[in-house]
Protein backbone atom coordinates (compact mmCIF):
# COMPACT_ATOMS: atom_id res chain seq x y z
CA UNK A 1 0.00 0.00 0.00
CA UNK A 2 1.33 3.42 -0.94
CA UNK A 3 -0.14 6.39 0.92
CA UNK A 4 -0.05 9.69 -0.91
CA UNK A 5 0.21 13.04 0.82
CA UNK A 6 0.98 16.41 -0.67
CA UNK A 7 3.80 18.92 -1.04
CA UNK A 8 3.87 22.19 -2.94
CA UNK A 9 4.86 21.44 -6.53
CA UNK A 10 6.49 24.01 -8.83
CA UNK A 11 3.13 25.10 -10.35
CA UNK A 12 1.59 25.40 -6.86
CA UNK A 13 4.62 27.34 -5.60
CA UNK A 14 4.39 29.78 -8.52
CA UNK A 15 0.61 30.12 -8.17
CA UNK A 16 0.83 30.75 -4.44
CA UNK A 17 3.17 33.70 -4.96
CA UNK A 18 5.32 32.49 -2.07
CA UNK A 19 8.38 31.30 -3.99
CA UNK A 20 11.49 32.41 -2.13
CA UNK A 21 14.56 33.69 -4.03
CA UNK A 22 16.43 30.54 -2.92
CA UNK A 23 13.65 28.36 -4.38
CA UNK A 24 13.84 30.31 -7.64
CA UNK A 25 17.61 29.91 -7.88
CA UNK A 26 17.28 26.18 -7.31
CA UNK A 27 14.63 25.88 -10.04
CA UNK A 28 16.86 27.81 -12.47
CA UNK A 29 19.75 25.40 -11.83
CA UNK A 30 17.43 22.43 -12.45
CA UNK A 31 16.15 23.90 -15.73
CA UNK A 32 19.66 24.63 -16.97
CA UNK A 33 20.86 21.12 -16.07
CA UNK A 34 18.66 19.23 -18.53
CA UNK A 35 21.23 19.15 -21.31
CA UNK A 36 19.84 21.84 -23.59
CA UNK A 37 20.16 25.61 -23.92
CA UNK A 38 17.34 27.52 -22.22
CA UNK A 39 16.66 31.22 -22.77
CA UNK A 40 16.02 33.69 -19.98
CA UNK A 41 12.62 34.37 -21.55
CA UNK A 42 11.61 30.69 -21.20
CA UNK A 43 12.74 30.57 -17.57
CA UNK A 44 10.99 33.85 -16.78
CA UNK A 45 7.72 32.60 -18.25
CA UNK A 46 7.94 29.33 -16.33
CA UNK A 47 8.65 31.03 -13.00
CA UNK A 48 6.39 34.02 -13.73
CA UNK A 49 9.01 36.69 -13.10
CA UNK A 50 10.69 39.26 -15.34
CA UNK A 51 13.60 38.43 -17.67
CA UNK A 52 15.58 41.07 -15.80
CA UNK A 53 15.13 39.04 -12.60
CA UNK A 54 16.37 35.89 -14.34
CA UNK A 55 19.45 37.66 -15.74
CA UNK A 56 20.26 38.92 -12.24
CA UNK A 57 19.73 35.45 -10.73
CA UNK A 58 22.00 33.83 -13.32
CA UNK A 59 24.72 36.38 -12.61
CA UNK A 60 24.39 35.62 -8.87
CA UNK A 61 24.64 31.88 -9.53
CA UNK A 62 27.72 32.31 -11.72
CA UNK A 63 29.34 34.56 -9.11
CA UNK A 64 28.80 31.84 -6.49
CA UNK A 65 30.63 29.28 -8.63
CA UNK A 66 27.79 27.49 -10.44
CA UNK A 67 29.25 26.57 -13.89
CA UNK A 68 26.66 28.17 -16.18
CA UNK A 69 27.62 28.76 -19.80
CA UNK A 70 25.92 31.06 -22.32
CA UNK A 71 24.95 34.66 -22.79
CA UNK A 72 21.97 36.98 -22.89
CA UNK A 73 19.89 36.66 -26.05
CA UNK A 74 21.30 33.21 -26.84
CA UNK A 75 20.51 31.14 -23.77
CA UNK A 76 22.18 29.28 -20.93
CA UNK A 77 23.13 25.74 -20.02
CA UNK A 78 24.65 24.13 -16.95
CA UNK A 79 27.99 22.42 -17.55
CA UNK A 80 27.50 18.65 -17.61
CA UNK A 81 28.53 16.80 -14.48
CA UNK A 82 27.74 19.58 -12.03
CA UNK A 83 26.05 18.07 -9.00
CA UNK A 84 23.80 19.57 -6.40
CA UNK A 85 24.82 18.13 -3.04
CA UNK A 86 23.46 16.36 -1.05
CA UNK A 87 21.25 14.79 -3.74
CA UNK A 88 23.30 11.62 -4.23
CA UNK A 89 21.92 8.11 -4.68
CA UNK A 90 23.30 4.61 -4.65
CA UNK A 91 22.10 2.15 -7.31
CA UNK A 92 19.27 0.65 -5.25
CA UNK A 93 18.01 4.07 -4.17
CA UNK A 94 17.93 5.18 -7.80
CA UNK A 95 16.00 2.06 -8.83
CA UNK A 96 13.51 2.71 -6.05
CA UNK A 97 13.00 6.27 -7.29
CA UNK A 98 12.57 5.14 -10.89
CA UNK A 99 10.03 2.54 -9.78
CA UNK A 100 8.03 5.17 -7.92
CA UNK A 101 8.19 7.51 -10.91
CA UNK A 102 6.93 4.72 -13.16
CA UNK A 103 3.98 3.99 -10.88
CA UNK A 104 3.06 7.68 -10.69
CA UNK A 105 3.18 8.03 -14.49
CA UNK A 106 1.18 4.86 -15.20
CA UNK A 107 -1.29 4.77 -12.33
CA UNK A 108 -1.53 8.31 -10.97
CA UNK A 109 -3.63 11.27 -12.05
CA UNK A 110 -2.42 13.75 -14.66
CA UNK A 111 -0.75 16.06 -12.12
CA UNK A 112 1.11 13.15 -10.50
CA UNK A 113 2.31 12.03 -13.94
CA UNK A 114 3.64 15.51 -14.67
CA UNK A 115 5.33 15.62 -11.27
CA UNK A 116 6.98 12.28 -12.08
CA UNK A 117 8.44 13.76 -15.27
CA UNK A 118 9.86 16.68 -13.27
CA UNK A 119 11.45 14.23 -10.84
CA UNK A 120 13.17 12.47 -13.75
CA UNK A 121 14.46 15.81 -15.00
CA UNK A 122 15.86 16.65 -11.56
CA UNK A 123 17.54 13.25 -11.28
CA UNK A 124 19.00 13.54 -14.78
CA UNK A 125 20.38 16.99 -13.97
CA UNK A 126 22.49 15.82 -11.02
CA UNK A 127 23.20 12.14 -11.66
CA UNK A 128 26.89 11.22 -11.81
CA UNK A 129 28.07 9.40 -14.93
CA UNK A 130 28.66 6.11 -13.10
CA UNK A 131 24.92 5.83 -12.33
CA UNK A 132 23.60 7.03 -15.69
CA UNK A 133 23.34 3.45 -17.06
CA UNK A 134 20.85 2.69 -14.27
CA UNK A 135 18.70 5.63 -15.35
CA UNK A 136 18.70 4.45 -18.97
CA UNK A 137 18.30 0.72 -18.29
CA UNK A 138 15.04 -1.23 -18.31
CA UNK A 139 15.93 -3.76 -15.65
CA UNK A 140 12.99 -2.59 -13.50
CA UNK A 141 9.92 -1.67 -15.51
CA UNK A 142 6.43 -0.45 -14.64
CA UNK A 143 4.23 -1.30 -17.67
CA UNK A 144 2.76 1.74 -19.33
CA UNK A 145 -0.86 0.71 -18.77
CA UNK A 146 -2.80 3.79 -17.80
CA UNK A 147 -5.85 3.98 -15.55
CA UNK A 148 -9.20 5.01 -17.03
CA UNK A 149 -9.56 8.72 -17.71
CA UNK A 150 -12.53 9.02 -15.34
CA UNK A 151 -10.63 7.26 -12.54
CA UNK A 152 -7.65 9.54 -13.11
CA UNK A 153 -9.93 12.57 -12.92
CA UNK A 154 -11.55 11.34 -9.69
CA UNK A 155 -8.12 10.64 -8.24
CA UNK A 156 -6.98 14.18 -8.96
CA UNK A 157 -10.13 15.73 -7.46
CA UNK A 158 -9.90 13.67 -4.28
CA UNK A 159 -6.15 14.19 -3.86
CA UNK A 160 -6.65 17.95 -4.10
CA UNK A 161 -9.42 17.77 -1.50
CA UNK A 162 -7.17 15.82 0.87
CA UNK A 163 -4.45 18.43 0.56
CA UNK A 164 -6.94 21.26 1.17
CA UNK A 165 -8.80 19.38 3.94
CA UNK A 166 -12.24 20.07 2.45
CA UNK A 167 -15.37 17.91 2.60
CA UNK A 168 -16.29 16.04 -0.58
CA UNK A 169 -19.65 15.02 -2.03
CA UNK A 170 -19.45 11.51 -3.51
CA UNK A 171 -21.75 9.66 -5.88
CA UNK A 172 -20.55 6.12 -5.22
CA UNK A 173 -21.47 2.61 -6.40
CA UNK A 174 -20.60 -0.38 -4.24
CA UNK A 175 -19.65 -3.90 -5.40
CA UNK A 176 -23.34 -4.71 -5.91
CA UNK A 177 -23.74 -1.64 -8.15
CA UNK A 178 -25.93 0.09 -5.56
CA UNK A 179 -25.51 3.84 -5.87
CA UNK A 180 -25.41 6.16 -2.84
CA UNK A 181 -24.70 9.83 -2.33
CA UNK A 182 -22.74 10.93 0.72
CA UNK A 183 -20.40 13.55 2.11
CA UNK A 184 -17.01 12.42 3.37
CA UNK A 185 -13.93 13.84 5.04
CA UNK A 186 -11.11 12.63 2.75
CA UNK A 187 -8.03 11.54 4.68
CA UNK A 188 -5.76 9.39 2.51
CA UNK A 189 -5.40 7.65 -0.85
CA UNK A 190 -3.97 4.14 -0.94
CA UNK A 191 -2.60 2.38 -4.02
CA UNK A 192 -3.00 -1.41 -3.97
CA UNK A 193 -1.24 -2.43 -7.17
CA UNK A 194 -4.10 -2.05 -9.64
CA UNK A 195 -6.67 -0.03 -7.72
CA UNK A 196 -6.82 3.06 -5.54
CA UNK A 197 -8.96 3.46 -2.44
CA UNK A 198 -9.99 6.59 -0.61
CA UNK A 199 -9.92 6.40 3.18
CA UNK A 200 -12.41 8.82 4.70
CA UNK A 201 -14.81 9.61 7.53
CA UNK A 202 -18.33 9.14 6.15
CA UNK A 203 -20.98 11.53 7.45
CA UNK A 204 -23.76 9.22 6.25
CA UNK A 205 -22.52 6.15 8.16
CA UNK A 206 -20.83 8.10 10.96
CA UNK A 207 -17.85 5.78 10.59
CA UNK A 208 -14.65 5.34 8.62
CA UNK A 209 -15.06 3.89 5.15
CA UNK A 210 -12.78 2.89 2.28
CA UNK A 211 -14.02 3.74 -1.22
CA UNK A 212 -12.62 2.36 -4.45
CA UNK A 213 -11.79 5.35 -6.62
CA UNK A 214 -12.83 3.54 -9.82
CA UNK A 215 -16.36 3.21 -8.37
CA UNK A 216 -16.75 6.93 -7.74
CA UNK A 217 -19.13 8.31 -10.38
CA UNK A 218 -18.71 11.91 -9.24
CA UNK A 219 -16.58 13.71 -6.67
CA UNK A 220 -17.31 17.35 -5.91
CA UNK A 221 -15.12 19.15 -3.36
CA UNK A 222 -17.18 21.44 -1.14
CA UNK A 223 -16.18 24.83 0.21
CA UNK A 224 -16.22 23.81 3.88
CA UNK A 225 -13.15 22.37 5.58
CA UNK A 226 -13.56 19.42 7.93
CA UNK A 227 -12.38 19.82 11.54
CA UNK A 228 -9.42 18.15 13.20
CA UNK A 229 -11.71 16.14 15.47
CA UNK A 230 -10.39 13.45 17.85
CA UNK A 231 -11.50 10.00 16.76
CA UNK A 232 -11.87 11.08 13.13
CA UNK A 233 -8.24 11.69 12.23
CA UNK A 234 -5.95 9.85 9.83
CA UNK A 235 -4.30 7.88 12.65
CA UNK A 236 -7.76 6.78 13.81
CA UNK A 237 -8.59 5.63 10.29
CA UNK A 238 -5.45 3.49 10.09
CA UNK A 239 -6.25 2.00 13.50
CA UNK A 240 -9.68 0.99 12.16
CA UNK A 241 -8.10 -0.49 9.03
CA UNK A 242 -5.74 -2.55 11.19
CA UNK A 243 -8.72 -3.74 13.23
CA UNK A 244 -10.70 -4.59 10.08
CA UNK A 245 -13.36 -2.01 10.90
CA UNK A 246 -13.08 0.42 7.96
CA UNK A 247 -15.58 -1.15 5.57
Amino acid sequence: MLSVGGWLSLPQLVASGCMRPADRLFQIVLMLGRGRVVTAKTIAERLEVSERTIYRDIQDLMASGVPIEGEAGVGYILRRGYQLPPLMFDEEELEALLFGVGVARSWGDAALGQAAERILAKIDAVLPERLRPVLDSQRLVVPGTEIAEQTSSMLGEVRDAINRRVRVFLDYSDAGDTSTERIVWPLTLAYWGRTWTLGAWCELRQAFRSFRVDRIAAARPLTTRFPDEPGKRLADYFACVDAGEAG
